[in-house]
């Protein structure tokens, strides 16, 4: 075969080998490749946000339990001259208020006593001082249920003559089973004795050292040895002195009203029990508030 013919048939065959190679390619799937997508982070779930704590509510004022009701905004912050006889506030002429408690009320409602030496704190916040005429170690200190205007039961304090403990317990037990009312039973300081008067107070007490109202002569409180309650109920007249100043109203005593003491009620019957005598039967004055182991 001529050159020229072999030179012709090689380039036939390399453009057919070409061409076919083309083909292949152009007829070629291409997969694609994946694209990898990296998620995203999920933003994390809130979690739900605490309730707001709820502030204790109130405790709320008691306006009236039974007959009782809540004690005037204005009671103990009007200061009044101290014996000058004013009317009684129209408030305080059925005077029958709910007792707050200063010590635990009994959790049966029945009557308990406690007769122990006194504390070292409950001395210290008393009246007691070396120049009173009783030594600390004579007097007991006194814890007893009483029944307030409310109908309910109460735990009171006083700090008597270690001699007249026991019978001053008897004495309040009695006054419990007959349901006498009384509003506050506490132990007075001395600067609550030396306060300016407000007329209006009404706590039931025995030992305060000072003299007899007056006098120079100790008074029988000061040495344990009497006792005074409800004050407002029973008030101290001696010519235009009275005590407390606005209790004019109660120096009636032909209208017995609750917590009044009188010989026909369990209030002089319990203390003449022990013996002791009656303020309201004095003749140059009247004391109603006040009973005594001699009398004085």
């Amino acid at each position: 075969m001529p050159k020229t013919g072999v030179r012709a048939a090689l380039l036939l065959f390399l453009v057919g080998c070409i061409s076919l190679a083309l083909g292949a390619c152009s007829g070629a799937k291409v997969t694609p490749t994946a694209r990898i997508v990296t998620p995203s982070t999920a933003p994390p779930t809130p979690s739900p946000s605490p309730s707001p704590s709820l502030a204790p509510s109130p405790t709320p004022t008691i306006s009236r339990v039974g007959n009782a009701t809540a004690a005037p905004t204005w009671l103990g912050t009007r200061v009044v001259k101290t014996g000058v006889a004013q009317p009684t506030p129209p408030e305080l002429r059925n005077r029958s208020i709910v007792t707050v408690d200063d010590l635990p009320p009994p959790a049966d409602g029945r009557f308990h006593a406690t007769n122990r030496a006194v504390p070292a704190d409950v001395l210290a916040r008393s009246s007691w001082t070396k120049a009173c005429p009783v030594a600390a170690t004579d007097l007991r200190y006194l814890t007893v249920s009483f029944r307030g205007f409310d109908g309910r039961a109460h735990t009171g304090e006083l700090l008597v003559n270690a001699k007249a403990a026991t019978d001053l317990i008897k004495v309040f037990r009695q006054l419990f089973a007959a349901n006498f009312p009384i509003e506050r039973m506490h132990i007075s300081s001395a600067a609550d004795m030396n306060a300016p008067s407000t007329g209006d107070g009404n706590t039931t007490e025995a030992f305060a050292c000072r003299p007899v109202r007056g006098q120079k002569a100790w008074s029988q409180h000061s040495y344990g040895l009497a006792v005074d309650v409800n004050p407002f109920q029973n008030p101290y007249q001696k010519a235009k002195v009275v005590l407390p100043e606005l209790a004019t109203s109660y120096l009636d005593r032909t209208n017995l009203k609750p917590g009044m003491v009188a010989h026909t009620n369990a209030g002089v019957k319990a203390f003449a029990s022990i013996g002791w005598q009656w303020g309201g039967d004095y003749h140059s004055l009247k004391d109603y508030m006040h009973f005594s182991a001699n009398g004085g």
